[in-house]
C-alpha cells in the first residue's frame, strides 16, 4: 500500500529534477520584457483526449515514454499532483471547462453524447469564451468539440440521438447553429465528437468544409471506428497533424497588442489510436506509446509557435486531460513492459475510482509562475472558469461557473486550501466527493469499465453500498472505510447532498439544475 505522502514525495522529487535542469537551460523569469507580466496573459489551454497520469513522464518517475515537451511546461512551470477531470468520461469533463460547471447538473446525468447529438450548452450560459471576449480577447477552438452541434436536418422530426442517423437528412451545405462561434469563440476548427464518431467531417467555424461522399465501413481494433459519413478531405490518421496546423495557425495569426485565449482539444490518444507513420514504433511499447509521443510531439509545435511569436513569457499555457487513460491502451501489455497509464491509481477512463478522473495537469507562465515547481492542492478542470476570471479581474455572476474555484493562488505560489469538496462522476452516473483527504464513492463498485462493475449484479453481490477512502494513508484505494467510520460517512454525504440542492458548490446564490439529480442509485 502506498500511502499519499509517498505518491507527494516521489512527484515533487521528479518535477524538482525537470526543474533544475530547467534553471540549468535558462529556464527562468528574469528574462521578461519590461512591463510583460502586466499585461493581460494570453491563456493557452490543451485538453488531451484519454491520457493517463502515469503517461507523462515528467510526473511519473516510473513512466517508459518520454514527454519531452509536456515536461518541459512541467519543468518551467508547476506540476499539480492532485487534478481531476470534472467526469470520468468525455463530454461531461468539456462542458465543465467550457462552462465550470458540473455537467451532471443538466439533463445528460450519464454517458456522453454523440456526434448528431443536439447542443448541451444552453444560450444564455455563459462560457469561459464568451467571458474572455467580453474582456477584450481573441478567442479560438481548435479540436474536438463534442458538446453536439445545431445541424441543418431536412426532417425536423428525426431523433438527432441516434449513432445511425441517415446522412441524407444532414443538409451539409448549410451552417451548424449553437456550436462554438455562438458560445464564445470567434474561430472555430474541428470535428463534431470523438474521431471514433460519426459524422467524419471537419467544420471550420460554422460550416462544415466538405460534403460527405461516401460511407466507411466499421474499423476494429485499436484502430476502431463507426460506420458512417465521411468527407472527401477526411482520413483519420491525419486529423491530429491538421489540427495542430490550424492551432499553430491561430497563434500565428494574434496580433502582440491584444491578448488571445485558445481552447485546444485534442482528438488523441483516444481511439483509433492511428499514430501517424513518423511516429510509429519510437514510442517502443505499442500504438499506445506512440500515439503519446505524437500528442507530445503537438504540444511541442505549440510551444514553438509561441516563441516564435515571442509570447512565451506572458502567456499561460496549460497541458491536462479529460479523463483518465483508456483501456484501450492494453494495460496488460504495458505493465509487462513497465508502464501504467494511470500511476498508482486504481481504475482508469470510466471509472469512479482515481484512475478515472485524476489526470496530468502541468502549467507554465514564465511571468508569474516559478519553474519546477509542484502543488497538492486538490483541483479540478472546472476551475479554468473562476481562474481566468481571477486573471484578469472580473466578477463572475452567480448564475455562471458554479462549480468553479480559481487556482490562481496555487499557481502563483500561495498555500491555501482551494476547495472544500469536489465532486466526481463515472461513465455510469455514480457519484463520489473528496474533501481533504477523505473520499466517499456512492457506489458499491467501479461505476465505470472496471471490475466491479455496478451494472453486473454478480459483481458486486455482497459489497456494502459505499466506499469510504482515506487517500492520505491509502491512495491506491485498497482498504473500505465506511463501516469503521459511519459518521464520516453521514458527513459527505451530506455535503455533497447540499451541493446538488443548492446548484452550485461554491459560495452564491442558489441556483437551479436541470431535472432532478439523486446522488444514489436503487440497486
Amino acid at each position: 500500500m502506498q500511502t499519499r505522502r509517498q505518491f507527494l514525495k516521489k512527484a515533487s522529487q521528479t518535477v524538482a529534477s525537470l526543474g533544475a535542469i530547467s534553471m540549468l537551460t535558462g529556464g527562468c523569469t528574469e528574462n521578461l520584457t519590461s512591463g510583460s507580466s502586466n499585461k493581460k496573459p494570453n491563456i493557452v489551454y490543451i485538453l488531451a483526449d484519454d491520457m493517463g497520469y502515469g503517461d507523462v513522464s515528467g510526473i511519473n518517475p516510473n513512466g517508459q515514454i518520454n514527454t519531452k515537451n509536456i515536461d518541459s511546461i512541467a519543468s518551467g512551470g508547476m506540476a499539480f499532483t492532485d487534478a481531476h477531470s470534472g467526469s470520468a468520461v468525455c463530454t461531461p469533463t468539456r462542458y465543465g471547462v467550457v462552462t465550470g460547471r458540473y455537467s451532471w447538473r443538466t439533463h445528460m446525468k450519464r454517458g456522453v453524447l454523440n456526434g448528431w447529438s443536439k447542443p448541451l450548452i444552453k444560450p444564455d450560459r455563459m462560457t469561459v469564451a464568451s467571458m474572455l471576449k467580453a474582456n477584450g480577447y481573441n478567442t479560438g477552438c481548435v479540436g474536438k468539440w463534442h458538446l453536439g452541434l445545431g445541424w441543418h436536418l431536412n426532417n425536423k422530426d428525426a431523433d438527432t440521438e441516434d449513432w445511425k442517423l441517415d446522412k441524407k437528412n444532414v443538409d451539409f451545405t448549410k451552417p451548424v447553429t449553437n456550436g462554438p462561434t455562438a458560445r464564445g469563440f470567434d474561430y472555430y476548427f474541428g470535428i463534431p465528437a470523438s474521431l471514433d464518431m460519426v459524422p467524419y467531417v471537419y467544420v471550420e467555424n460554422d460550416l462544415a468544409t466538405a460534403v460527405p461522399h461516401r460511407i466507411i465501413d466499421k474499423a476494429g481494433g485499436k484502430a476502431f471506428w463507426r460506420k458512417g459519413p465521411i468527407s472527401p478531405d477526411f482520413k483519420h490518421i491525419d486529423v491530429l497533424p491538421k489540427l495542430t496546423k490550424k492551432a499553430v495557425g491561430f497563434i500565428e495569426r494574434q496580433s502582440t497588442d491584444k491578448p488571445f485565449f485558445l481552447y485546444f482539444p485534442l482528438t488523441a490518444p483516444h481511439k483509433p489510436i492511428m499514430p501517424a507513420k513518423e511516429f510509429q514504433g519510437k514510442g517502443g511499447l505499442n500504438e499506445w506509446a506512440d500515439f503519446i509521443l505524437q500528442v507530445d510531439w503537438t504540444v511541442g509545435q505549440v510551444l514553438k509557435a509561441l516563441k516564435r511569436k515571442g509570447l512565451e513569457d506572458n502567456t499561460l499555457i496549460i497541458f491536462t486531460s479529460d479523463n483518465g487513460a483508456t483501456p484501450g491502451a492494453d494495460f496488460a501489455f504495458l505493465e509487462i513492459h513497465g508502464h501504467d497509464p494511470s500511476y498508482v491509481f486504481r481504475g482508469h477512463k470510466a471509472d469512479i475510482f482515481e484512475g478515472g478522473h485524476r489526470i496530468p495537469f502541468v502549467a507554465k507562465w514564465p511571468a508569474k509562475i516559478k519553474p519546477g515547481t509542484t502543488s497538492d492542492e486538490t483541483i479540478c478542470l472546472t476551475d479554468l472558469m473562476a481562474t481566468a476570471a481571477d486573471i484578469v479581474d472580473y466578477k463572475l455572476p452567480d448564475n455562471a461557473g458554479e462549480d468553479s474555484v480559481s487556482i490562481l493562488p496555487a499557481l502563483l505560489g500561495k498555500t491555501k486550501t482551494l476547495r472544500e469538496g469536489t465532486v466526481h462522476h463515472s461513465a455510469h452516473g455514480e457519484f463520489s466527493i473528496r474533501s481533504g483527504k477523505w473520499k466517499l464513492i456512492l457506489a458499491a463498485g467501479s461505476g465505470g469499465w472496471s471490475y466491479p462493475r455496478d451494472d453486473r449484479p454478480k459483481d458486486i453481490k455482497g459489497f456494502p453500498p459505499v466506499q469510504l477512502y482515506d487517500l492520505e494513508k491509502d491512495i491506491e484505494e485498497t482498504t473500505n472505510l465506511q463501516a469503521r467510520y459511519p459518521e464520516k460517512v453521514k458527513q459527505l454525504t451530506a455535503l455533497l447532498q447540499s451541493y446538488v440542492d443548492k446548484g452550485r458548490s461554491t459560495p452564491g446564490k442558489k441556483q437551479q439544475n436541470e431535472g432532478p439529480t439523486p446522488i444514489t442509485k436503487n440497486k
